[in-house]
């Protein structure tokens, strides 16, 4: 084979990566189950073991899919969610909402988007003078059922897909107690005649939450959240609140005109 038949074959081989790529990332993106297990992807893909492998590999190397280290369960990672948001870049147009939100309560302020069953934090701003302050890093993935940013985000969601993103048992990480389906799914339906949804103590002990929901021009979602020390947040709830409802009315102003 000649010079020009070898870079031929090779521009082939390198389309067809690209194409079984696209594959799997399209199977992670249609999925509103929780993420796929590996097997779960070579079935639906129709692809080889080893093929699959090899690309996921690489996929993860690149951040575009992320495993749930509890789970083992496959998701769209923080690099892909990134490169979707280029366009319109959702961290830099709430950023001056987030940061002044963020020197007004001189608490830590998180964005969030769903992963699944999980919400993943895209960016933070944490408190500017604080000895004792929530910070988690941009991204982490935290349950979305016991954390106040996720139920804000599930809350906008059908019940259908609420029931196919939760787990079987809703078990609480901080209180080690277990949620009934009926009594989370009264809990969302107050989140969305509210707009506000709580964490309290139930994904760390000693760290309580409140988020808010806002959705982009694209119907994109994301959540604006403020976690702080339990005590501080019991005696401060008030004014996080309002300052909190404040400022999503502003994002939801500036992603609506933007």
């Amino acid at each position: 084979m000649n010079e020009m038949g070898r870079e031929e074959e090779k521009d082939r081989n390198g389309v067809q990566v690209l194409a079984r790529a696209a594959t799997i990332l399209r199977l992670l993106a249609a999925d509103s189950s929780g993420g796929l297990t590996f097997s779960e992807l070579v079935a639906r893909s129709g692809l080889p073991r080893t093929t699959v492998h090899r690309i996921r590999g690489a996929l993860e190397h690149e951040d575009f899919i992320s495993t749930d280290p509890a789970t083992g369960r496959l998701h769209l990672g923080p690099g892909i969610i990134r490169l979707a948001m280029a366009k319109r870049d959702l961290p830099t147009v709430v950023r001056p909402y987030l940061e002044n939100l963020s020197r007004e309560l001189n608490e830590t302020v998180d964005l969030g988007v769903l992963d699944g069953t999980h919400v993943l934090f895209i960016a933070q701003h944490p408190a500017p003078q604080r000895s004792l302050m929530v910070v988690s890093r941009v991204g982490a993935r935290f349950p979305a059922w016991c954390t106040a940013n996720g139920k804000a985000l599930l809350a906008q969601l059908s019940a259908d897909d609420v029931k196919r993103r939760l787990p079987k048992r809703l078990e609480t990480p901080g209180k080690h107690t277990v949620v009934s389906r009926k009594d989370f799914f009264a809990e969302l339906d107050e989140v969305r005649r509210t707009g506000l949804a709580y964490d309290r103590e139930e994904h760390h002990v000693g760290i309580c939450g409140v988020g808010v929901a806002v959705r982009d021009i694209d119907g994109g979602l994301a959540s604006i959240s403020v976690p702080m020390p339990a005590a501080r947040f019991h005696q401060d709830s008030e004014t996080v609140i309002a300052a909190l409802l404040r400022v999503r009315d502003e994002v939801q102003t500036a992603l609506k005109n933007g």
